[in-house]
This record gives C-alpha cells, structure tokens and sequence, in this order.
C-alpha cells in the first residue's frame, strides 16, 4: 500500500499545471501592420509681400484662421501715398484724353497724338492698379484656412520682402505614408479601411482610409509608398506616431486559437491540446493570422482545450494538470488520505 500511495505521489508531481483555452470560432480580420508618422499636407508658409514695419498683429499661434482673413498689417503710409501719386496722374491724363478726343474730332491734332494721350492714360491707370496691389500686400492675409502652428515675427518688427511671418497647417486632414513589402501589393487596394493607434492618445482607435498608393517600387527598399487618410477630429495632430492595421480582408464564424498557444521553435504549425489529462501535439493548418488569434483550417475542432500557459514544461503525451479553463480557475478536488488503524 506504501508503494502504491508513493507511486501516486510520484505521478502527481510530474504533472504538469497547465491553462487551457477552447478553440472557438469567431470573425478574423487579415490585415498588414505598419508605423508611419501623420502629417498635414494642407501646410503652408505664409511670407510677406511688402516691407515695413508690423504695426498690428492679429492671430497668435493656435488661432483657427480662414483663408483670406487679415492675420497682420504692415505700415501702410508709403504705398498709400504711392496710390494717391498714381491717382493724381490718372485723373491728369484722363482730362487731357478728354480734350484730345474733341480736338480730334475737329481735326486740330493728329491721329497720333490722340493715341500718344490714349496710351499714356493706359500705362498711368495700369501704375495705379500696381500701387493698389502694393498696398493691398500691407494686410497679411491667410493663404489656407487652418491652424496657426507659429508666428516668426512680432508687433513693431521690420517686416522684409518675402519674409516668413505665420506657418498655417490644417489639421482637418492629415496623411500617415508607409512603405509597405512589395508581397503585399497585390493585397492593398485604395480604398480600404485604415485602423490607427497613437501613443499620445492610449486606447483610442481612429479610423481612415487607403487614400493613394504610389504605382512606383523602390528598388533599394523593395517597398512602394501607401498613403492613407485620416480627419483631424480636433485631436489628432502632425507629427503624431501612429500604429496602423490596413484591413484587405475578413472572413466570419472561421474556427480561432490564440497565438500565445502556438509552439515555438517549429517548423510547422503546432499546439498541444489537452485530452484526458494529457498533453498532446497536434499540427496544424493555418489561414490568417492577426496580434491576436490564428485561423485554423485542419487540426482541431470547436472545444478542444487547447494548452496555452505551461506549454514549455510539457512534452507530447505528458501528464497535464488543468488550472483554468477560458481564464477561469478550475478548483481541483481535495484528495483523503487513508489512515491506517494502529493494533495493540
């Protein structure tokens, strides 16, 4: 009897404690993970287009401004005057074109001096619309509608011809490129929905879409660019890193394992599953596969336990103990032992 209680003590401790889980069926999504870093394609650089001094400033960095609202004026004074000049010698000219088309029409001056006026009343009226233009560049103006994401210059700065003064980005659209594997080009399709995770924003998924793919490959990389689309939501922003899972295809009710159950350092797909206490090794056919489960296609069926925590201490046909089942503890049934009466 001693050597029977030791032999089941001895069995009990080669068991392995094992968790299991059961395949199940579910839907699976295929899809091809990628990083990329947003970015605002709607950008622009707003310069100026005269020179002086900034005598108001009127956005600030953060500021929403619409394409063609004043965000700035120069001083205005000289270009002012200039349109006042250009005025004086178009009303100038304009009286004498007057005088010149009734002389011409009784025949005191030539064809030629009458259009010699024509023409000098012309070039006046276009230097005039020049210096309305020119003053009209004293008022800085928002070239897109956007985000201010910074202002280079302040109030009572000398402002130079062509000097940068705000940086507008519109963060309604933003853009995240990858270069993805040329394997994968036959599988991305324009169009198909774009699933993003950014670690300044934990635990929140944003969805876009396959906007462009680039129909060049580089050859050094073997990769081609795939250009997806995202809207802002006012929470995004550029220059985020992303996460992102380009879903190409789905299929429902497929039979599932985790991929934490797979064996490792196999040539071959394979799991242990357990039956009747044992460990045993079966392998397996796979479709697709995401961070999360494998589709089976042979090797198992619906509720088969298969061994998931554990499965490195165990061998094919080893003696599993059973601990919990779907991440439900299982509670192992307490063993009596058998006293043996004492005789006087």
């Amino acid at each position: 009897q001693e050597d029977k209680q030791g032999k089941e003590k001895d069995k009990q401790a080669e068991s392995v404690p094992v968790e299991v889980v059961s395949a199940s069926r579910q839907t699976i999504n295929a899809s091809y993970t990628g990083t990329a870093n947003l970015d605002a394609p709607n950008e622009a650089q707003v310069v100026a287009k005269s020179s002086g001094v900034m005598v108001q400033q009127l956005a600030e960095e953060g500021d929403f401004v619409r394409q063609g609202q004043i965000m700035a004026r120069i001083d205005p004074a000289r270009a002012q005057l200039e349109v006042q000049r250009s005025r004086a010698t178009v009303n100038k000219l304009s009286n004498n074109y007057q005088r010149a088309q009734q002389l011409l029409a009784q025949k005191l001056i030539s064809t030629e001096a009458h259009d010699q006026i024509r023409f000098d009343l012309e070039s006046a009226r276009a230097s005039l619309n020049l210096a309305q233009l020119e003053l009209s560049y004293t008022n800085i103006v928002a070239p897109i509608s956007g985000v201010v994401a910074q202002r280079m210059v302040k109030q009572g700065n000398l402002v130079t011809l062509n000097m940068p003064v705000y940086r507008i980005v519109n963060t309604q659209y933003l853009e995240a490129v990858m270069n993805v594997p040329e394997r994968e080009m036959a599988l991305i399709k324009q169009g198909m929905t774009v699933r993003m995770q950014v670690d300044a924003i934990p635990g929140q998924v944003f969805t876009g879409r396959v906007d462009r793919i680039s129909p060049v490959m580089d050859s050094g990389s073997g990769t081609f660019r795939v250009t997806s689309a995202f809207d802002g939501q006012q929470v995004l922003r550029a220059g985020m890193f992303g996460r992102l899972e380009v879903l190409y295809d789905s299929r429902e009710n497929v039979l599932t394992v985790p991929r934490t159950a797979l064996l490792e350092d196999e040539t071959d797909p394979a799991v242990f599953v357990e039956r009747g206490n044992k460990a045993v090794r079966t392998a397996l056919k796979l479709g697709y596969s995401n961070g999360e489960i494998a589709e089976v296609m042979s090797g198992l069926k619906a509720g088969d336990h298969i061994i998931t925590a554990g499965k490195v201490a165990v061998r094919d046909g080893a003696e599993v103990t059973v601990i919990a089942i779907d991440g439900k503890t299982v509670v192992q049934p307490k063993k009596t032992e058998k006293k043996a009466d004492d005789k006087a």
